[in-house]
This record gives structure tokens, C-alpha cells and sequence, in this order.
């Protein structure tokens, strides 16, 4: 049995369907429920009531720098065992990369930029200050141990920091699958909702952040194909002027996704960067092949052709569009649906809880140490 520890977890910002945000509170549920406390630092617009677990040090700041620096500042006065970022700071005792790699996030951005783009990003104070906090982490190694959630990430890392492999822990992405899961009941409740017909093919695409994570790509294939019962879910935030098509639904932000996974036929998702997208996950847990590209940590966890297809690049349109093609058959849907279910089945929360937890008691165990031989010396 593991010695109580007090957890302090850090997140800048919040979103009701905020991916992080939602593994975050599933984690300090897993956390609390195992005996622990679990602390959170964060800004003033995450409400009180979506962090039941314990103390919220909220500070009123919007800048990156400015966040690392409060959290800095705080710090020194509310006891932690263990620090856990899931956000670029200064320091701490474990960083979830669950953001990826900025640095590499940009690299992969320029294929996809006009020039004129690519010559603002390089003045761009937001992009400079993450940059400087990630070679805090990185570079100066004031993270004494990274976690990562696929394989694509951890080599990013090193490619670009050098940071030492054997610090760097991969963990997959989890979630509940006694609630994401795939249920033909609620799949007919959830269709007549969305008023989706009958002889209808509903693909979905879930998430913020539409430029990175491939929306117009989505849109071109779904207008590309055959089909004209194909119609394209969006769920999320974003400017949909800047996305006009006769094919395409907007829903808003969904905070429960489950409906919407329910009615869907087929996830999309194109992106230019992903370290491994939970809606991904969400998706395949509700029996939905998924259709994504290798740029996107995920498809190191699904085989092509088997659990939906994997694209080299986000903006190919064509082959996208074969993919929807092939998945907008139910006959092959039905088919795969088992296959799909058992490599779901994989990732549930609870492993990725139970993996994250031994890593922050090893993480306080080392801290501990090392504040032991600082008061000797």
C-alpha cells in the first residue's frame, strides 16, 4: 500500500469539451479514489464545481509566461509531493507532453502554410513563449521525468532536445469504456435526435483547433465523394463561416459525446499534428472505424484496413475520400465492428491511471530523496 501523497496537478485554461480537461478530472478521480489528494493550479476561468478532488490555486493570468511564472510563485507555498504539468511551466516533477511538441507541431505546420503565414508565425509572441518554456522542460531538463502518450511524441523529443530516452515514459490515452462503448439502442435514440434518415452516412469529426486538426480536409473529402447521402458531424468550437459547406452539420460543443458517437457511422479526423487523440479513442471504444493520419499519435495503436484507415498526409484529399468511400459501407462496418471493440477494450482508464500513479510514487520518491540530501548537505 502506497503512503498518502498530495498531488499537485497543473493546467492553464479551461473548456467544458476540453479533451485535457476531461482526462484531467478522470485522473484525479482515479487519484482520490485510491487514497490520495489531488491539488490543482490553474487559471480563474476553471469553474470550482468541475474540481470536486480537492485545493484549486487559481490565478488570473492568460500569457504561458505569465501562468509558469504564478505557478512558480505559488508553488513554494502549497505542499506537493509530486508536481504533474499537463501544461508548459518552468519546472516540475513529471510533464504530461500531452500537447506533443511544439517545435515539431510547427515543423509539420510549414508543409501546410502559405509563406506569408510562415513569416508571421516566426514574430509571433505566443509561439516564442512556448518555445521558451519547452526548452525549460526540455533543453534544461528542469523536467525530471516526461510522460508521453505514443511513441511519435518520444522520439520528438529526443530528436529535438536530446532529452534522455529512459526518463521519458510512454502512456497510452484511456477512457471509461463502462461509458464510452457501443450500444445499438442508444444509436437509434441518438439518430432520430440528430434527425439523421435512414439511408443517411453520418461521419463525424470532433475537437477545437479546426486548422490543426484538419477540418477543411474532412469537408473536401466528404464533398468529394459519391455519395450524396453523406453528411459531415462537426462537434466543437470554431468559426464555421470559415468552413461553408452544404455538407457539413455544426453542433457546437458537446459536453457528453456519447449520443453523437452513437449516431455517427464513421470518425474522421485528418489532422496535421495529433500526439494521440482521445476522441480517437472515444470513437473506436463506441465501434466506430476511424479515419485518421499518421501525423496523429493514435494511428500507432490501430491497423489500417482493420480498425478504420490511416492517411499519410492531412490535406490528401483523395485519399481520404476512398476511405470514407470504403467505410460508408455497412456491410464492412458490421464487419469490423469486433475487431474494432477488442482493440478498444485495450485502453481503458483505469490502466492508464493505474501506470500514470506509479510513475508520480516513483516521481515523489525521488523528490524526496533529493530534499533529503539537499538538507544534509
Amino acid at each position: 500500500m502506497t503512503d498518502k501523497l498530495t498531488i499537485g496537478f497543473v493546467r492553464r485554461g479551461y473548456s467544458a469539451s476540453g479533451g485535457a480537461e476531461s482526462y484531467l478530472k478522470r485522473l484525479a478521480l482515479g487519484v482520490v479514489d485510491l487514497g490520495h489528494d489531488a491539488q490543482l493550479f490553474t487559471t480563474t476561468d476553471w469553474p470550482r464545481n468541475e474540481w470536486p478532488f480537492g485545493q484549486i490555486t487559481a490565478v488570473n493570468t492568460r500569457s504561458a509566461v505569465g501562468f509558469a511564472q504564478e505557478v512558480e510563485k505559488h508553488r513554494a507555498k502549497v505542499h506537493c509531493d509530486v508536481l504533474m504539468s499537463l501544461e508548459r511551466i518552468w519546472r516540475c516533477d513529471v510533464y504530461r507532453a500531452g500537447d506533443g511538441v511544439h517545435r515539431a507541431w510547427l515543423e509539420r505546420r510549414k508543409k501546410f502554410d502559405q509563406p506569408v503565414q510562415r513569416f508571421a508565425r516566426r514574430f509571433n509572441r505566443k509561439h516564442k513563449e512556448i518555445l521558451r518554456l519547452e526548452e525549460s522542460l526540455f533543453g534544461e531538463r528542469l523536467a525530471d521525468r516526461v510522460i508521453v502518450n505514443s511513441k511519435m511524441v518520444k522520439e520528438e523529443i529526443f530528436d529535438f532536445y536530446s532529452y534522455r530516452p529512459d526518463k521519458i515514459d510512454i502512456v497510452r490515452g484511456g477512457v471509461p469504456l463502462d461509458r464510452f462503448r457501443f450500444d445499438p439502442a442508444w444509436r437509434q435514440q441518438a439518430r432520430t435526435e440528430l434527425r439523421v434518415q435512414a439511408d443517411e452516412v453520418a461521419a463525424l469529426f470532433v475537437g477545437s483547433g479546426w486548422e490543426r486538426k484538419g477540418l477543411r480536409y474532412a469537408i473536401e473529402a466528404v464533398e468529394a465523394c459519391a455519395s450524396p447521402k453523406l453528411t459531415l458531424f462537426v462537434a466543437g468550437h470554431g468559426d464555421r463561416d470559415r468552413y461553408p459547406s452544404s455538407f457539413a452539420r455544426f453542433l457546437g460543443e458537446v459536453v457528453d459525446l456519447r449520443g453523437v458517437y452513437s449516431a455517427a457511422d464513421v470518425f474522421i479526423l485528418p489532422t496535421i499534428y495529433d500526439p494521440f487523440s482521445n476522441a480517437c479513442l472515444e470513437a473506436l471504444a463506441c465501434g466506430l472505424p476511424v479515419i485518421t493520419t499518421r501525423a496523429n499519435g493514435f494511428s500507432e495503436v490501430m491497423e489500417d484496413r482493420i480498425h478504420g484507415s490511416i492517411v499519410d498526409l492531412a490535406d490528401n484529399v483523395t485519399d481520404l475520400r476512398n476511405a470514407l468511400e470504403v467505410w460508408s459501407d455497412p456491410t464492412r462496418r458490421s464487419a469490423a465492428r469486433s475487431s474494432i471493440l477488442q482493440r478498444a477494450s485495450q485502453f481503458d482508464i483505469s490502466k492508464n491511471i493505474e501506470q500514470t500513479l506509479a510513475i508520480l510514487v516513483q516521481a515523489a520518491a525521488s523528490a524526496a530523496s533529493a530534499s533529503g540530501k539537499m538538507r544534509k548537505t
